[in-house]
């Protein structure tokens, strides 16, 4: 399809002060780009292009004018420069993966039986048992500020580890952070900076970021691939992720290497987004004292004295609205690439086949259609009274279209049956002074964030 205007289409507004020949540096954060991507659009209004190198870096802020790029008659999932570096890592695992890749087709359909009611029923004990770890490591610090990122990602780690699995890395024994988990953090952090176009004098810069990068990416690789030999030595058939890659029940089979990719793709998805949305949902807890007594009296309700079934995480529907609300103003992942699948528009700006934007959900999650308080913390927006008639295009923590996120129902049933644990034992206590500051890898975190959580 080509569009033809009436008159010349409109150029897209560019950051002031460009530098010849080098284009649109100034006023650029490598520490914080989404977040100052999200000021400029304050400056510049919902639609913006930054030129740096030659590179063109478009960036859609709007609901409105997002909801023209979730059209996947027109658009589509782009791998961009961030998530290209991940491709040294994970190949082409399911999240960074072309569109033309056939094993992302293969890998989508091998795993799907996975992620059904009756596979999450067999996660659910597992991710049980994890969180009463948590909870016994928690107690045994006392009643001191708690490093809350930390301790969270012990949790997301063990829970992929073992639900996917059936791999431990001992995070609640260990006296030390797994040498997995700082690999990992620094091949985000890595990702994220080196995705940045930067004059010739950055990269020689970058020369001694890339060497860890390299032996960051080798430990990841042992690892994963110490996981995969183990289970085959062992010849052990367990209900998890591995298993049906291994003996897959359709006629889709995926080759040793994609494998691998898959179980990197898992391991470090499965931790970061949930570690950064379980941190999140606790600070803003911490914060609300009011949210966190309506969320443990509906814990109290629903588990009562018992044990927490499979069937009562579906019946905590105030968390599941705390863990939507953190999503939409701090979604772990701040934003996401699509590509023109041929010559069309997005409002009243030409986009030629092939090109592409960078929809920033930081922005496009705090759109006005929200309201005017669309900055402010509030889970009564995703009551089920407030959310009917919502446009989709408002919430897409998860990604949209065909290559969205596959284990969004398993991150959300281990975050729910997580948070609504610790309320209902914990009171949770922000520490004195405490302002939020959010630290950006490929994903968003909040920084130095120390919790103290008192025996109920």
């Amino acid at each position: 399809m080509s569009t033809v205007f009436s008159q010349a289409p409109k150029r897209i507004p560019h950051p002031p002060k460009r530098i010849p020949f080098i284009g649109d540096v100034l006023g650029m954060d490598r520490d914080a780009p989404n977040q100052k991507t999200l000021e400029r659009f304050g400056e510049l209004g919902p639609i913006y292009r930054r030129t740096i190198m030659g590179t063109d870096l478009t960036f859609v802020g709007s609901a409105e004018l997002a909801a023209t790029v979730f059209d996947e008659e027109h658009w589509e999932k782009f791998i961009g420069r961030p998530l290209e570096n991940l491709r040294a890592i994970a190949a082409d695992g399911l999240f960074t993966a072309y569109n033309w890749e056939s094993n992302w087709a293969k890998a989508h359909e091998v795993l799907m039986p996975g992620f059904t009611k009756e596979a999450m029923v067999s996660y659910h004990g597992v991710m049980a048992s994890a969180v009463d770890e948590l909870s016994a490591s928690i107690e045994r610090q006392g009643e001191t500020y708690i490093p809350t990122v930390e301790e969270m990602g012990k949790l997301t780690l063990e829970v992929i580890g073992r639900c996917g699995f059936n791999y431990t890395f001992d995070s609640f024994t260990r006296t030390q952070e797994h040498p997995f988990v700082a690999a990992m953090s620094r091949t985000l952090t890595y990702a994220q900076k080196a995705g940045i176009p930067v004059p010739f004098v950055g990269k020689l810069l970058r020369r001694k970021d890339e060497e860890q990068n390299r032996k960051d990416y080798q430990l990841l690789v042992d690892t994963v691939d110490d996981v995969i030999a183990e289970r085959i030595k062992s010849g052990e058939r367990r209900p998890d992720l591995l298993d049906h890659m291994l003996h897959s029940d359709s006629d889709v089979a995926l080759d040793p290497e994609n494998i691998r990719n898959q179980v990197l793709t898992f391991l470090i998805a499965g931790h970061e987004t949930s570690v950064n949305a379980l941190s999140f949902a606790l600070h803003f807890i911490a914060q609300n004292p009011d949210v966190a007594r309506r969320m443990r009296d509906e814990a109290n309700a629903v588990f009562a004295d018992r044990d927490a079934t499979y069937e009562d995480v579906a019946k905590l529907r105030y968390t599941r609205q705390v863990i939507n609300e953190s999503l939409r103003l701090w979604p772990t992942a701040p934003g996401f690439f699509r590509a023109a699948k041929h010559d069309t528009t997005v409002g009243d700006y030409a986009f030629s086949k092939g090109e592409w934007v960078f929809v920033l959900l930081l922005a496009t999650q705090r759109d006005a259609a929200w309201g005017p308080d669309a900055a402010e913390f509030n889970p009564d927006r995703f009551a089920p009274e407030a959310n009917r008639g919502r446009a989709p295009e408002l919430f897409k923590p998860f990604g949209t279209g065909i290559r969205s996120c596959i284990g969004r129902q398993f991150a959300l049933h281990e975050m729910a049956l997580a948070l609504a644990t610790l309320v209902q034992r914990f009171d949770i206590e922000p520490e004195p002074g405490y302002e939020l500051v959010v630290e950006e890898t490929l994903t968003l975190r909040p920084k130095n964030l120390r919790l103290k959580f008192s025996r109920v």
